[in-house]
């Protein structure tokens, strides 16, 4: 779900030029009433990032294509942007995001104006549904979903199946948990991967992991040996091509440097013969059309000097450009890793959080194979909320008309069945055990 909530910062700007924007922001709002306040973005937060800037000499906005795009706020809090490297989002909203890229694109670039900035919020952090419910799982957040409306998400009270039923779930679930144990291991395998690579190593080391005997593992880490070893080879070709470029070059304005030596030993030896041919020419030895051939001889020689001096600082102008995009390949190449190990830890935070459910449903169709709970009985519905605040997980007792926040977890218990609900819920909230599998 896309949330349709644009957020500008924007420098100074010329008036005549800005005659919609009153207009823009008064349908904005029109459009985005029912959408609720801002508040600080939580993790796992989708966003979409636009940059553009105001340009005088073509009276056009320019967007900066290579800054913007779509990125997640990370578990810890921040959002990695081209140029600008990581940034915390601590309390901030989709307005203070957008002014603080805005502000420090101006620090950094030195621009005179901050650039019009617009953060959007593409899709916030899902809400995770767990304990005496017949769907445990994450659902999409939507702006005022009550502990009630998760419930219902969830597929309302948990109920007892049948035998025979619980014994064929417990089976599809099991075949899912080795699913997702098998998803994690290859998500492991490639973090472990990408973090070699954003470290510039020259291998990739799988010694540490704990699994590196099992066959599948063992399948999966030989795998990203190969690719990491491919995209290395990859980008040392491109390095080698500009630095062959690059010396090549320097080659040349030797070869020129020497041309342009003997140039000037022809070009003295003309000048010579100039000033020894006007004095004849003066005394009458010679004609005044041989001091006129010696003389062309010797502009025909200036201007082949001239054109090796262009020549060499061409050269010397195309070593430069290389220089620039053989850095350029390496800037390029560590912006992709860091944005693809980011995306790749977010996946793995959920990976575990389904793990962490499947497994909490499997015991609970298991223990329902042993007793079923009196159809008679209406217990009366439990209800925590398990939320992370500025890095604490906190249990918060909660009604049915408790409002959520983006990556809440609701626990639902029901008294009678506490007995048989072993597992711990506060595991599934992302990031709390980063080290489990």
């Amino acid at each position: 779900m896309v949330m349709q909530r644009k957020c500008f910062s924007t420098g100074r700007h010329h008036p005549k030029r800005l005659g919609w924007l009153p207009t823009l922001l008064a349908l904005g709002t029109a459009m985005f009433a029912g959408v609720a306040a801002s508040a600080p973005l939580p993790p796992h937060t989708k966003i979409r990032l636009s940059v553009v800037q105001w340009m005088p000499t073509k009276g056009v906005y320019e967007q900066w294509g290579s800054i913007g795009g779509d990125f997640t706020i990370s578990d810890a809090g921040t959002v990695s942007v081209p140029v600008l490297g990581s940034i915390a989002v601590g309390n901030l909203d989709d307005d203070g995001l957008a002014a603080e890229i805005a502000n420090r694109l101006k620090e950094k670039i030195g621009l005179v104006d901050a650039p019009a900035t617009t953060v959007q919020i593409l899709e916030y952090s899902p809400v995770y549904v767990v304990g005496d419910v017949s769907k445990p799982g994450e659902y999409k957040f939507s702006s005022g979903l009550t502990v009630l409306q998760a419930l219902a998400l969830g597929g309302g009270e948990y109920r007892a199946p049948l035998a025979l039923e619980g014994a064929g779930e417990v089976t599809r679930l099991a075949g899912s948990l080795k699913e997702l144990d098998d998803a994690i291991t290859r998500s492991n395998a490639k973090i472990v991967r990408l973090e070699a690579e954003m470290a510039g190593a020259t291998s990739v080391n799988f010694s540490q992991q704990p699994d590196k005997a099992d066959p599948f593992a063992a399948a999966v880490y030989n795998q990203e040996k190969v690719i990491f070893e491919a995209r290395a080879n990859a980008v040392d070709r491109k390095a080698k091509s500009f630095a062959e470029l690059r010396d090549l070059l320097n080659e040349e304005i030797g070869v020129l440097e020497q041309k342009t030596k003997s140039t000037d030993e022809n070009i003295k030896s003309i000048q010579q013969q100039v000033d020894s041919t006007a004095m004849l020419v003066a005394k009458g030895a010679v004609v005044a059309t041989r001091q006129g051939e010696v003389e062309r001889a010797l502009r025909s020689y200036q201007d082949t000097r001239l054109d090796i001096s262009t020549a060499i600082m061409r050269a010397r102008q195309s070593i430069s450009q290389t220089t620039r995009d053989l850095q350029a390949l390496y800037d390029e190449r560590k912006t992709e890793v860091a944005s693809d190990l980011q995306s790749e830890r977010a996946a793995l935070v959920q990976l575990k959080l389904k793990r962490e459910t499947s497994q909490k449903l499997v015991l609970d169709s298991l223990s329902s194979l042993g007793g079923a709970v009196k159809q008679d009985e209406k217990p009366v519905l439990g209800f925590v909320i398990v939320r992370r605040e500025n890095g604490t997980i906190n249990e918060i007792s909660a009604s049915e008309t408790s409002a959520l926040m983006p990556g809440d977890v609701v626990k639902v218990t029901r008294p009678s069945l506490q007995a048989v609900k072993p597992v711990e819920q506060v595991s599934a909230i992302p990031g709390a055990d980063q080290a489990s599998r």
